[in-house]
């Protein structure tokens, strides 16, 4: 990540907005310790690079997701190996991409997506790794600002991919 040029203005535009600045990572408290070790699901970037945007504030709540800053197209990365279990479309997320992990107990939230891989579906079985998209600024992202809004949820007992607990996925990031 670059600390001039784009990223200056991101800095400015990112404390107040989206929280994009690049610092070193630390782990997050509430990480859980079933959550198996996630790859950072951005080409090319790595966990310390990261800034836990986790309890940052949106408006009047937490944002419970981690946003990591890349140029707009950068590859988006299946942070393990699971299931896709919704291709949506969302006013706040906009295309979005919900992955439930093989042991039903964590869902994975990728959203902002400029595009999808080519061929992704529901039901499609991933592979940590995989590419499932593209960084962007699809939904209320900023339009100067691409980045991945990605978030945990714990499953409730009904699995419904849509809700859940959020965690703070960086303490599991690597």
């Amino acid at each position: 990540m670059r600390k001039g040029g784009r990223w200056a203005g991101l800095a400015r535009l990112g404390a107040a907005a989206c929280g994009l600045a690049v610092v070193v990572a630390s782990a997050g408290p509430t990480t859980p310790p079933d959550l198996e070790k996630l790859l950072v699901p951005v080409r090319g970037v790595t966990a310390n690079q990261l800034r836990d945007t986790y309890d940052d504030r949106r408006g009047l709540s937490r944002h419970e997701a981690i946003d990591i800053p890349a140029p707009r197209g950068t590859p988006v990365l299946a942070a393990g190996a699971g299931t896709i279990a919704k291709l949506f479309t969302s006013v706040r997320g906009g295309l979005t991409v919900y992955q439930v992990e093989p042991r039903g107990i964590f869902a994975y939230y990728y959203a902002h997506l400029d595009r999808y891989e080519p061929g992704l579906r529901q039901g499609m079985a991933l592979r940590a790794g995989q590419v499932i998209g593209y960084v962007g600024t699809t939904g209320n992202a900023p339009p100067d600002a691409p980045h991945l809004h990605f978030a945990v949820f714990r499953l409730g007992a009904d699995k419904a991919w849509w809700k859940g607990q959020a965690v703070d996925p960086m303490g599991a990031l690597h």
